[in-house]
């Protein structure tokens, strides 16, 4: 079990700060809207660019805190439930703008495994 977690947080940590330092400036299929970069993707769901650095540096700094937490456990939780609370704002945002539910399924899947990190 323990390697199972351990795979999760490197699977959520990573996937996050990939997003978020490797591929801001892409097109992916799972840019909210038709948004190919993330500030046009922010400026599809109707935020501001000052929140889209504030929601960036928290899902950096989480998922560090994640990666982390694989050899200081007393970080787990708040790295997990923290991820877990955007990914919920995330999904939100894609139905908000009316996104097909497909462009969702990585938030979703993120939240989905940031609360099995924190729950078990």
């Amino acid at each position: 079990m323990e390697y199972l977690m351990i795979a999760l947080k490197l699977i959520v940590g990573l996937s996050i700060l990939n997003v978020w330092l490797v591929r801001s400036k892409k097109s992916t299929p799972w840019r909210g809207g038709d948004a190919n970069n993330i500030v046009e993707e922010f400026k599809a769901y109707g935020l501001p660019v000052w929140f889209m650095w504030t929601i960036g540096t928290l899902k950096v700094a989480l998922a560090v805190l994640l990666l982390a937490s694989i050899f200081y456990a007393q970080v787990e939780a708040i790295a997990a439930f923290g991820i877990a609370l955007l990914m919920l704002g995330a999904v939100s945002m894609h139905i908000k703008i009316g996104d097909p539910l497909k462009k969702s399924f990585p938030a979703f899947t993120f939240l989905v495994l940031s609360l099995v990190i924190a729950l078990l």
